[in-house]
């Protein structure tokens, strides 16, 4: 796993070995360079840095290899033949010599001027990129945490109408149950009842005797028939307060499902906040490949930029040799006096 961060040595020293491979010092380039390690942010921060101090002091803090050393050696040396060998033409080539590299220096500097206008229009476009970047993650973020308070509510009613679900199945149930209870007692009733005629009949007309005890019963009996019509009365009630019951439950799950039908347009609106947050996804993906673009971009404006400031470089050394050349050229070509006549 690739380390948190780097140093700015660490990247300078990759910089310096790129620049003697004859390598352009991109940020891709030197984080390669590094084995894959560092942000890209902090590797360009470090670049930009290294390159102002370039810029600050080229002479005492400019990287040349050893390659360049000698090449610049070998051009001086011939540079010095070629002003021994050719004294005379190249005091009359000097001065147009001279005002070329002038010319060209001059069109190096206007190419450094618009290379570093571009550059900073670049920078001023990046940075609005940014702002607006930032601007449409802020609103994506405020639509995210409006669609969770959008899920939560619809989770809580329908958690509400779970429970409601829930209540009115139970009173259902228990309606269902007292009723069967009802049913069965009452035919219970009706049979024991029936019993207990035919069984008086069949003593009345078999137990004359037995009248008595057979009155007793059927007093018995009758006072049991009134308890259990008693009985009934109170089941009958109990079932009207179920009843009650089981309309305000129905009530209840009316109003829920009506709190359901005014949650549609909040689902709509559900919808449309997570197309809107799709677009705003790939908006944002929109910008980042044009960010990576003009990176790329102010990678290739700050090559041509290194690339002008050399040759300016090469041109300004060029020039030095040529006038540190000029005065011996001048006085080599300056005739001897004539010797005094007798």
């Amino acid at each position: 796993m690739a380390r948190g961060g780097v140093y700015k040595t660490e990247i300078e020293k990759a910089r310096n070995a790129l620049l003697a491979e004859g390598k352009h010092p991109s940020v891709d380039a030197v984080r390669v360079a590094l084995g894959n390690t560092g942000s890209k942010t902090t590797i360009h921060r470090y670049l930009k840095e290294l390159e102002a101090d370039d810029v600050a002091g080229v002479g005492g803090k400019f990287p040349i290899s050893g390659a360049l050393a000698d090449l610049v050696s070998h051009l001086a040396g011939r540079l010095h033949e070629e002003a021994d060998a050719k004294v005379a033409e190249a005091a009359t080539r000097f001065e147009a010599l001279r005002k070329r590299h002038s010319e060209q220096l001059e069109l190096a500097r206007q190419e450094a001027v618009a290379t570093r206008t571009e550059l900073e229009r670049t920078a001023t476009a990046l940075h609005e990129e940014r702002t607006q970047h930032q601007t449409t993650r802020q609103a994506l973020l405020d639509a995210t945490m409006q669609l969770r308070q959008l899920e939560e509510r619809v989770s809580g009613l329908t958690a509400r109408i779970a429970e409601h679900e829930a209540h009115v199945q139970s009173l259902e149930e228990k309606h269902s149950h007292a009723r069967e209870a009802l049913e069965h007692y009452r035919t219970s009733v009706k049979e024991q009842r029936e019993q207990e005629q035919r069984r008086h009949e069949h003593q009345t007309q078999e137990l004359q005797v037995a009248l008595r005890q057979a009155n007793e019963g059927l007093t018995a009996k009758n006072h049991e028939l009134l308890q259990l019509n008693r009985d009934n009365g109170r089941l009958t009630e109990h079932k009207a307060r179920l009843d009650k019951e089981l309309q305000q439950s129905r009530s209840a799950v009316r109003t829920a499902q009506d709190e359901v039908a005014t949650l549609k347009p909040v689902v709509a609106e559900l919808a449309s906040l997570r197309t809107t947050w799709g677009q705003d996804v790939q908006a944002l993906e929109r910008l980042r490949l044009d960010q990576e673009a003009t990176v790329r971009a102010l990678d290739q404006e700050r090559a041509a930029r290194q690339d002008a400031e050399n040759r300016a470089v090469s041109a300004q050394a060029r020039l030095v040799v040529l006038e540190e050349v000029l005065p011996r050229l001048q006085f080599a070509s300056t005739p001897a006096p004539a010797a005094a006549t007798s």
